[in-house]
């Protein structure tokens, strides 16, 4: 895959797009495909372009940078661009590659590409076929160049979303591994696994108990989110006797 990244940059202050440009033009290996102040308009320059990534502003008017990244969660990598750091969490919970503080200086600006570019073309985990038992395993890369760790499905208790990083979680072990709950909640097999909150995905044979909001495993008390409960307890149905 080509280390060459392209991007959109949407902010509703002309200086701050003309800033990031500048960044844009003096760093090698990425181009700014389009920009606009507007997050409405984002949505049609990002069907247009198709870009690696959006920087995105977080306060502006009709729609906000966060609001538009749950639209687009699917489509495309965000960095959040702001002035304000309070957002910072809520950010990083929309699974974004980095959160830059305005005034954004270069060093920061160069440090997010690079993230951006590990993502592209670092692989961190086996895609699985559909049929895969418990019995089997799959490999996660962890710190290091070709540095990969073995996890046997069996043994993963939940796998839990920070900020940039995942953790999978055994009763021995936390593995971390840089990567979105996404890819795992795309290529794990959904009969052993479920999605049970923004941040969490459980192994279904690995839950002790539920209640109406949160889902146990291993003693450790679990959220279950709004989004996700129907879901999950239309699942847990099949196995009830």
């Amino acid at each position: 895959m080509s280390n060459n990244i392209t991007c959109i940059i949407v902010d509703d202050e002309p200086p701050a797009i003309r800033l990031l440009q500048k960044y844009t033009e003096q760093l090698q290996g990425i181009e700014c495909l389009a920009t606009c102040t507007r997050a409405v308009e984002a949505l049609a320059l990002i069907e247009q372009h198709k870009p690696d990534v959006v920087f995105l502003d977080i306060q502006m008017p009709e729609l906000t940078g966060i609001q538009l990244s749950a639209i687009i969660k699917d489509k495309v990598k965000v960095v959040f661009t702001t002035a304000y750091p309070q957002f910072a969490i809520e950010g990083f919970e929309m699974n974004a590659i980095d959160y830059l503080l305005k005034p954004i200086p270069f060093n920061r600006f160069i440090a997010a590409v690079e993230k951006i570019r590990k993502q592209n073309t670092e692989p961190t985990a086996i895609r699985l076929p559909a049929d895969t038992t418990a019995d089997e395993y799959f490999f996660v890369k962890t710190d290091g160049k070709n540095r990969y760790q073995r996890m046997q499905i069996k043994d993963i208790n939940y796998i839990e979303s920070i900020k940039n990083y995942v953790v999978l979680h055994t009763s021995s072990e936390q593995v971390v591994t840089y990567n979105t709950l996404k890819y795992f909640e795309e290529n794990l097999p959904d009969n052993l696994f479920i999605k049970i909150h923004r941040s969490f995905i459980a192994a279904i044979g690995k839950i002790e108990k539920t209640d109406n909001n949160e889902v146990w495993i291993s003693g450790k008390c679990l959220p279950l989110g709004d989004t996700y409960r129907n879901d999950f307890f239309s699942r847990i149905e099949r196995f009830k006797i």
